[in-house]
């Protein structure tokens, strides 16, 4: 893979605010061809530095409860549990982290009783579960996939 340079940087900037944006402007704003913007974009796509996702708010969607769930798995079985756990469509995160928890997952649900029957009826079910931490989201501040920042780069 490429190393990224400063117009791969602003690209991805001007992408994380509106991907629906046209090659056009973003060549227009950075004052470069459309082609050198269509050849950047599919070069990135294609060494996977990022891809193209809609990103739907849980909450319009009728998924009025988001829990952070941390689990303790059993030696050896934190693979198996990642894997098992990435089968649910309720499940929006898996990851292995140090520390208290073992995996942390981030899940939707429609409502607490769905949230308790995934807990009570799913996770129990998973071999090498141990203990899991269940935090309900009380309030969200901010959910972005915009993190990709150049020091030396200003966007009007």
């Amino acid at each position: 893979m490429k190393k990224l340079d400063h117009v791969d940087k602003q690209i991805l900037q001007i992408l994380q605010e509106d991907g629906r944006i046209p090659y056009t402007e973003i060549a227009h704003q950075l004052g470069v061809s459309e082609g050198t913007i269509r050849a950047r974009i599919t070069r990135l796509l294609q060494d996977g530095v990022f891809q193209f996702i809609i990103h739907p708010d849980p909450e319009k969607l009728g998924l009025h409860v988001q829990a952070i769930i941390g689990l303790t798995t059993r030696l050896g079985s934190q693979i198996k549990v990642a894997e098992e756990l990435s089968k649910f469509s309720a499940v929006r995160f898996v990851g292995s982290f140090s520390g208290k928890h073992d995996l942390i997952i981030q899940a939707c649900f429609h409502s607490n009783d769905e949230l308790i029957t995934f807990v009570n009826e799913r996770l129990s079910q998973i071999e090498g579960i141990v203990s899991a931490d269940v935090s309900l989201e009380l309030k969200q501040y901010k959910d972005s996939f915009s993190f990709v920042q150049d020091d030396d780069v200003t966007l009007q």
